[in-house]
């Protein structure tokens, strides 16, 4: 079904490039003209769409529901948009700059910070002058890109600031159940009672059968903490209005290489030996095989990477395409087929949400569990 939905998105991502295929002429010189041209444009769509000359595109709107961005939107659109202004923090020439993400005025305003000059187009940074001079070119998709010098940027994106209040979450639910335990309740009270059978269960069905009960016990803090991070970031993802942060590849990936370090510094010496030098093969077999070895070292934690994304992406993916569907035929009767659908997959994304977090722990003490393991000698 996830293969299924993001051939689905290919289809109506090539769709949506040719829809919005044009000729562009005179590109604009500053960031003003760029922001004035954009929104004619997006209104002549809309124009176009809404006298049926045009079908609606959304690509867009679902790749901005999917991506990061510099402030927390909630709803509403232009100036009566509610949005949650987060720090915005970068590096240049001219030292640290900070200051909130609301001095860009909804991405359409020059700010100046320590004497120097930025916009912010498509979530993106850019130097600029204090007429806003831009660089603009257009590729053979039709998309507006520049080519003006970008910062090193540091800032709190809606992604960062979700993993934060996901830090917190953590710490307030784990801090409940330590004191819960402190106070010397045998029997678990509030929220330990629903916390205490999940570690229970990541410890009896995914640390203890996989790593083995005697070196179980040191990785039980990270697979909790892996299992609960992935868990409670799948959950904030589907509430209205939130970020998408195990939807982010940046965030799979670190996962993923956190993982690929825990598993290679616990490997003892069998594990290595085993892995380079195979016991009772022949020495041709050996160099031929060691190298094979060493890619799988590094794919298969980051096939977990891949896997985590692909499969959180393409929920959100599935649910914003069966309401577009809605505005593509511009009938009210669509929604009674595509509304009940999204309600469904929107449910199924929560079995979804505890499944990937299961997956993704379950995996990875599998493969602590080869790296510890005691080979016999041979």
């Amino acid at each position: 079904m996830r293969f299924s939905a993001l051939l689905a998105f290919l289809l109506l991502f090539n769709f949506g490039f040719a829809a919005t295929a044009s000729t562009h002429e005179g590109l604009p010189k500053t960031f003003e003209e760029l922001i004035k041209s954009e929104q004619v444009k997006s209104q002549e769509e809309a124009a176009k769409v809404k006298s049926g000359e045009a079908t609606f595109n959304p690509v867009p709107v679902i790749m901005h529901h999917i991506a990061d961005a510099h402030d927390w939107h909630l709803w509403g659109e232009g100036e009566k948009s509610v949005t949650i202004p987060l720090p915005v923090i970068f590096w240049d020439n001219n030292g640290l700059n900070v200051f909130m993400s609301s001095k860009f005025h909804h991405n359409e305003a020059v700010v100046e910070s320590n004497g120097n000059y930025y916009i912010n187009f498509h979530e993106k940074i850019y130097k600029t002058d204090a007429q806003g001079t831009i660089e603009a070119h257009v590729d053979e998709k039709g998309a507006v890109h520049l080519q003006n010098e970008k910062p090193l940027d540091f800032s709190i994106t809606k992604n960062v600031a979700s993993m934060l209040l996901s830090f917190v979450i953590l710490i307030l639910v784990f801090t409940a159940v330590a004191s819960n335990y402190k106070k010397g309740n045998m029997v678990p009270k509030g929220i330990a009672g629903f916390i205490e059978p999940l570690i229970i269960f990541i410890r009896d069905e995914v640390a203890i059968p996989n790593i083995g009960e005697k070196k179980y016990a040191k990785f039980m803090p990270y697979l909790l903490t892996l299992f609960f991070f992935i868990w409670i970031n799948n959950l904030l993802g589907l509430l209205p209005g939130a970020a998408n942060v195990t939807g982010n590849i940046a965030v799979t990936f670190v996962l993923a290489l956190i993982a690929l370090i825990v598993v290679n510094f616990s490997g003892n010496k069998g594990y290595w030996g085993h892995m380079l030098w195979m016991p009772g093969v022949p020495v041709p077999v050996k160099l031929i095989l060691a190298p094979i070895e060493l890619v799988g070292i590094i794919t298969k934690p980051f096939a977990l990477m891949i896997r985590l994304f692909a499969n959180i992406t393409a929920g959100h993916i599935i649910i914003m395409s069966l309401i577009s569907l809605i505005f593509i035929f511009q009938s009210a009767f669509m929604s009674a087929g595509s509304i009940p659908l999204a309600l469904f997959i929107y449910c199924l994304e929560l079995l979804v949400a505890a499944l990937q977090a299961f997956v993704f722990t379950m995996l990875v003490s599998l493969f602590i569990g080869t790296a510890v393991a005691e080979h016999e000698h041979h």
